[in-house]
């Protein structure tokens, strides 16, 4: 059976409900018959036009969420832990990933987005650092020097800026978001 229709899966990678998605939604999509469009943003961009704040910089829903993250990362199964600094900044992540697609293939790609995904929230890993996210690709055989060339390129980041002007014209906020059959669904 092949998947008939495809969805959008909005995430950035600060996000530790955006890794919980990243580790779930292939097989969820697979199951209904989609394919799913993985598509990184800057969230803080949105958070800016929005007025929102990080969830651990609220009083009480900190404390909630950081119960939570980690009920579900047991419901689920996965492995996860609240990285040292949180949240943190995605943009050299965000280039690599749009980098990897449009120079090599989507499926790289995905392959980046949940090595990055547990690099931070498994092994606690400052995914902010550019260095950070060269050693990433090399995990699935890129050359680091290539990718830290990349993250600095005009073309790479005007990808990430028109991927985040995207979202934000598709009224996304969060991560993750999803956009199925033109209904948006957050979390």
């Amino acid at each position: 059976m092949t998947a008939s229709q495809t969805f959008d899966f909005y995430f950035d990678f600060s996000s530790p409900y955006g890794y919980f998605s990243s580790e779930l939604i292939d097989d969820l999509a697979s199951r209904c018959n989609y394919q799913v469009t993985w598509r990184p943003y800057l969230m803080g961009v949105a958070m800016k036009l929005t007025g929102r704040r990080a969830l651990v910089d609220i009083p009480m829903i900190s404390d909630y969420s950081t119960r939570d993250l980690d009920r579900v990362a047991r419901y689920h199964h996965l492995d996860f832990q609240l990285p040292s600094v949180f949240p943190v900044a995605t943009v050299a992540a965000c280039r690599a990933y749009y980098w990897i697609g449009d120079t090599r293939d989507w499926a790289t790609a995905r392959r980046f987005a949940q090595a990055t995904y547990r690099a931070y929230f498994v092994d606690n890993l400052l995914i902010s650092d550019p260095e950070v996210v060269a050693s990433v690709t090399s995990q699935i055989g890129i050359n680091t020097e290539e990718t830290i060339e990349a993250l600095h390129s005009d073309n790479v980041k005007q990808r990430v800026r028109e991927e985040t002007d995207r979202a934000i014209s598709n009224e996304v906020f969060g991560s993750p978001f999803f956009v199925v059959d033109e209904e948006r669904f957050w979390g």
